[in-house]
Parts: structure tokens; sequence; C-alpha cells
């Protein structure tokens, strides 16, 4: 047995993924793009919320000021 053999560990056990089925490993490789999709939006979405922070500073800079 290799040392570098891949583990999944879920509900707190731990699986070799060559004693998992096919489909089992199938399903193990379909969680692991949505986890990184997840990060990737997550991320994407950190920056839509800086522009967005950003573009109101601005535009309340340019704003009339008016008198009170």
């Amino acid at each position: 047995m290799s040392t570098n053999e891949l583990e999944i560990t879920t509900g707190g056990v731990s699986y070799k993924m060559s004693d998992l089925s096919p489909e089992a490993q199938q399903q193990v490789t379909n969680l692991r793009y949505v986890e990184s999709e997840i990060a990737r939006l997550n991320a994407q979405l950190a920056v839509y919320e800086t522009a967005r922070g950003t573009y109101k500073t601005v535009l309340k800079d340019l704003l009339p000021k008016t008198a009170q």
C-alpha cells in the first residue's frame, strides 16, 4: 500500500479511495468539483462586492451636495 493513497473522510470515518466502488469514486469527484466551483464563485462574489462598494463611494462623491 502506498502512503500517498488518497483518502476521504466523512462522518468522522476515513475511506481509501481505492476501496470505494466506481460509483462512490465518481461522487467524490463530483463533490470535489462542486466544492472548487463554490470556492471560485465565492472569490468572484468578493470581487463584485468590493467593486460595488467602490462604485457607491465614487457615486456619493459625485452627487451634488445639498445644503442642510
